[in-house]
């Protein structure tokens, strides 16, 4: 009995010591992947935000099937017809338009600025399922958006770095990625079609490379070349590619693993919590001006994604 007995807490410490190293890994991979894209496209002076999705992209691509084919991380499912592919297709297109959209505005706004614009994907998530499927929110629902949509109201006019072209792009970025959450629960709502995150990723992201390949090729004159001059000046910036690259991988990875070893109040809790604690370290470390109507603003949108989710789960 003692032996079943210690044995009993020490598990149940492990599993705890467990949950927290993923969500240290979870919050450590997201807001890296975020700080470096800032520090390459702002502050390095690496002016290529297509090339650098795409180098996400082939990074995603390569260890998706590192860990699914060959670490058996989860079970390997298959594309099943071709009508099947072509909507993972139409949602790697919107999912590379979110990316290079949160990429280019990156060069033009503060990080803290943009999580806060990114907090309102609750929004452009309600209007898309409203529009596409006409599928109706408790109107509750919809009164907890105001505080989300006027947060960043208020925080656009309290921004001291206020860059409208970056702003457009941000919340592009945000839309896109509300489109294709909705996008995702249509297309492939059937038993049959159904793929989890992981194996999603390793057939969104090879299409992804090939949609973006051309598309930098021709907007990003030479860019392979600037590159390849820049690394011989300064080696780093190829080891700051490959490990951005890497990280915009374990971004998914650990999303994949929290979800599945916590529950989804815990998951929203966290994720709530992410973008402010990327708003503070950003902060530290890039120094930018803050206001204190932007951080308003900013609390305003939080608080009104905490009310949002909150009304979601009482009317399921």
């Amino acid at each position: 009995m003692n032996g079943k007995g210690n044995s009993l807490p020490a598990s149940l410490g492990t599993g705890r010591l467990f949950t927290v190293g993923l969500v240290t890994a979870w919050y450590s991979s997201n807001i890296g992947v975020l700080l470096l894209n800032k520090y390459l496209l702002s502050n390095y002076g690496f002016k290529f935000p297509i090339f650098l999705t795409m180098c996400h992209m082939t990074a995603c691509s390569l260890l998706s099937y590192v860990a699914i084919a060959w670490l058996k991380l989860v079970p390997m499912q298959t594309v099943r017809s071709r009508l099947q592919f072509l909507k993972i297709a139409a949602l790697s297109l919107v999912f590379c338009g979110s990316v290079v959209s949160g990429n280019v505005s990156l060069r033009y706004l503060p990080v803290s600025f943009n999580q806060a614009v990114g907090a309102t994907t609750p929004f452009f998530t309600a209007v898309f399922a409203y529009i596409i499927t006409v599928r109706r929110e408790a109107w509750i629902t919809y009164i907890t958006l105001i505080p989300v949509v006027t947060g960043v109201i208020i925080a656009s006019g309290g921004e001291p770095s206020f860059h409208l072209f970056g702003f457009i792009m941000c919340i592009g970025a945000t839309a896109a990625r509300a489109l294709k959450s909705v996008l995702q629960g249509i297309l492939l709502s059937s038993e049959g079609e159904k793929l989890n995150s992981m194996n999603l990723l390793l057939y969104m992201a090879p299409i992804a490379v090939i949609l973006l390949l051309p598309v930098t090729l021709f907007m990003e004159e030479n860019v392979v070349g600037i590159t390849v001059a820049l690394a011989r000046e300064d080696i780093r910036i190829i080891w700051y590619l490959l490990f951005n690259s890497s990280l915009a991988y374990f971004v998914n990875l650990t999303n994949f693993l929290v979800t599945k070893h916590t529950s989804a109040l815990t998951l929203q809790v966290l994720g709530n919590a992410k973008g402010a604690v990327a708003v503070v370290v950003s902060i530290l470390i890039f120094r930018n001006p803050v206001s204190v109507t932007g951080m308003l603003g900013y609390t305003l949108t939080v608080i009104g994604v905490i009310l949002y989710s909150e009304a979601k789960k009482r009317s399921k």
